[in-house]
């Protein structure tokens, strides 16, 4: 019964949904699932890197912070999703913390036994590769929209990219499935708060944004990629 309950969880995970059920039993004899409450700490940033993580539910948020305390948010991470995506076959520390934003059931595996299972399955390797390069591909692109676009439109591009890797459509709208605040938009990019808030002030009067009844943000992602654009 136990066994059957963690292959559940183990192909709610993209990255194992194909694996067979000899691979799957692998994966559940290394596997441990925990509950964290919001705001608690999964690990931070320099701690030793020990485990990778699964999200069955929840969400997690990725950020580093420099000597000044300064946060910059990496990522905000939801069901299906992993982290950390760097530090496999080697020795190290985690690169950022992760933060629990919304109660999160997450799958821990020890690293150097997770790494045993992807030397013993080729397939499940080549997926995590594929992943490990959408991350580079989406950072690459992060860079680029700083040194090319201005304020307003790095924070355009913002919205756009949560379109796509944290909503849900809902008639003209993506809704967002994770409450995120002024701020923390701010952190994505390494702006001020009050540009953002007048940024999103522009852009709900021009009828591209909007906030729902749960404070969900609504986005009009074809409008906006109409004000980036052309």
């Amino acid at each position: 019964m136990a066994n059957h309950w963690m292959k559940d969880r183990l192909k709610s995970v993209p990255l194992f949904r194909e694996l067979s059920d000899y691979e799957l039993d692998s994966l559940i004899a290394i596997s441990h699932v925990r509950v964290y409450k919001p705001r608690t700490f999964v690990f931070m940033q320099g701690d030793p890197l020990e485990r990778v993580y699964f999200i069955h539910s929840g969400t997690v948020k990725i950020y580093k912070t420099d000597l000044s305390g300064k946060e910059q948010i990496v990522s905000i991470l939801q069901t299906g999703e992993m982290f950390p995506h760097a530090g496999f076959f080697l020795k190290g520390t985690y690169p950022a913390h992760a933060e629990v934003v919304e109660e999160a059931t997450l799958i821990a595996i020890p690293i150097h036994d997770f790494e045993q299972v992807l030397m013993a399955s080729p397939e499940l390797c080549m997926k995590l590769f594929r992943v490990m390069g959408e991350k580079i591909v989406d950072l690459q692109n992060r860079l680029e929209a700083q040194v090319l676009h201005n304020t307003y439109e790095q924070i355009v591009l913002l919205l756009l990219r949560l379109t796509r890797t944290n909503a849900v459509k809902q008639g003209k709208w993506h809704r967002l499935t994770a409450h995120v605040t002024n701020r923390e938009l701010a952190n994505m990019i390494g702006t001020a708060r009050e540009t953002v808030s007048r940024t999103l002030s522009q852009l709900k009067r021009k009828g591209l944004i909007d906030v729902d009844e749960h404070g969900f943000y609504l986005i009009d992602q074809e409008g906006l990629e109409r004000e980036i654009f052309f």
